[in-house]
C-alpha cells in the first residue's frame, strides 16, 4: 500500500490596501510580505518528495505555488476546484463590526449561518474540495503533492475530513497565511492530518494578517 501526503497550502498575504472583501475578484495578488511568505512555504518543502503542484486559478495561489514548483522543477497544474469560495459580499468593506455588516438592509442576507445563506455552501465547498484532493493524490501517489488554496475553502476540507460539523465561527479558523494543512493517506485511505505555519514569523509582522480579506 502505499503512502501519499497531500500539504493544501493557503496563500500568502495580498495587497489590499481598501480592505475589501476580494474573494473570487481578479486583480488582487501577493503583496512583497506575501512573496516571503510563499519562499518561506517552499523552503519548508525543501526537502520533501513533491512531485505535482496544483493551485487555484486565482492570481494569489499562482503566484504562493511559482517558488514551490521551482524548486522542484515542476509546472504548476490548475484545479478550479481549489478556487475560493463564492460570496455575496464580494467587493465590499466586510468585517466583524464593520462595513456592509453594519448596513441594516444586509441582515437578511446573514440571516442563515449553517448554508450559510450570503454565500457558497458549505457542503458544496467541502464537496470540490474533498475531490481535488483526490485528483492531487491520484496525480503524486506515492510522493507528495501541494495544493494552493485559500482559507474558507481550505478549513471547510479539514472539517469534512474530521467529520465534523462544517459551519464554524471564522474567526477560530487554524488556517493562517501560507500554512500548511497535510493530509495523509495510505492507499486512498487518509490516515492522519497535519498543520504547520512556515511563515508564522512573517505573519506576525504584518497586524491583522490572520484575517486578511477575501482569504
Amino acid at each position: 500500500m502505499t503512502n501519499t501526503v497531500v500539504h493544501v497550502l493557503r496563500h500568502g498575504e495580498v495587497h489590499n490596501p481598501e480592505k475589501i472583501l476580494y474573494g473570487r475578484l481578479p486583480g488582487f495578488k501577493l503583496s512583497p510580505l506575501g512573496h516571503q511568505m510563499a519562499k518561506a512555504a517552499a523552503q519548508a518543502l525543501a526537502d520533501r518528495d513533491v512531485t505535482y503542484v496544483v493551485a487555484s486559478p486565482l492570481e494569489r495561489a499562482q503566484q504562493t505555488a511559482e517558488p514551490i514548483a521551482a524548486q522542484f522543477n515542476l509546472p504548476v497544474a490548475v484545479d478550479e476546484r481549489l478556487i475560493e469560495s463564492a460570496n455575496f459580499f464580494e467587493g465590499k468593506r466586510a468585517s466583524y463590526g464593520d462595513g456592509a455588516f453594519r448596513d441594516p438592509r444586509n441582515w437578511w442576507i446573514m440571516r442563515d449561518p449553517v448554508t450559510p445563506s450570503w454565500g457558497e455552501p458549505y457542503r458544496t465547498i467541502a464537496e470540490r474540495m474533498f475531490a481535488a484532493l483526490h485528483a492531487a493524490r491520484q496525480a503524486a501517489e506515492g510522493h507528495e503533492a501541494v495544493c494552493v488554496s485559500h482559507q474558507l475553502p481550505i478549513w471547510t476540507l479539514r472539517r469534512f475530513a474530521e467529520k465534523k460539523r462544517l459551519w464554524h465561527d471564522p474567526r477560530r479558523r487554524q488556517c493562517g497565511l501560507a500554512s500548511l494543512t497535510s493530509f495523509h493517506f495510505e492507499g486512498a485511505k487518509l490516515v492522519g492530518i497535519g498543520y504547520s505555519e512556515p511563515a508564522a514569523h512573517l505573519v506576525a509582522m504584518s497586524p491583522g494578517a490572520r484575517t486578511a480579506k477575501g482569504a
